[in-house]
């Protein structure tokens, strides 16, 4: 398997950070909603880079046939996606190693409880 499957050209960094920008957004209000205190999980979300990096991440997976990355496979496709958008490196750099990558997410939190 390639680390580059045939994904379908995206658009511009600034429009992927305005999309994770959004969805950022909508997280903080679900669990705004739910009653969670912002000072408890603001520092668990990802920074919107960090969301453009994990989207892009996504894409691969799912390209691929949604087929879970091997550690040295996820190194690959992070760095990749490094090489392919440069002001994105220091969100990659973060997110090397710290697996699972969506603690924010409530079915993620769930499962490693």
């Amino acid at each position: 398997m390639t680390d580059r499957p045939a994904l379908p050209r995206r658009a511009s960094l600034e429009l992927l950070r305005a999309e994770a920008s959004d969805e950022l957004s909508v997280l903080i209000e679900e669990r705004i909603r739910d009653g969670e205190d912002p000072w408890d999980f603001m520092e668990d979300l990802p920074t919107v880079d960090e969301l453009v990096v994990l989207t892009l991440r996504a894409e691969n997976i799912a390209a691929d046939g949604g087929n879970r990355p091997t550690v040295a496979r996820n190194y690959r496709v992070l760095r990749q996606i490094s090489l392919d958008y440069p002001a994105l490196t220091g969100a990659v750099w973060r997110l090397l190693g710290s697996e699972p990558h969506r603690t924010w997410d409530a079915s993620v939190r769930v499962e490693a409880s």
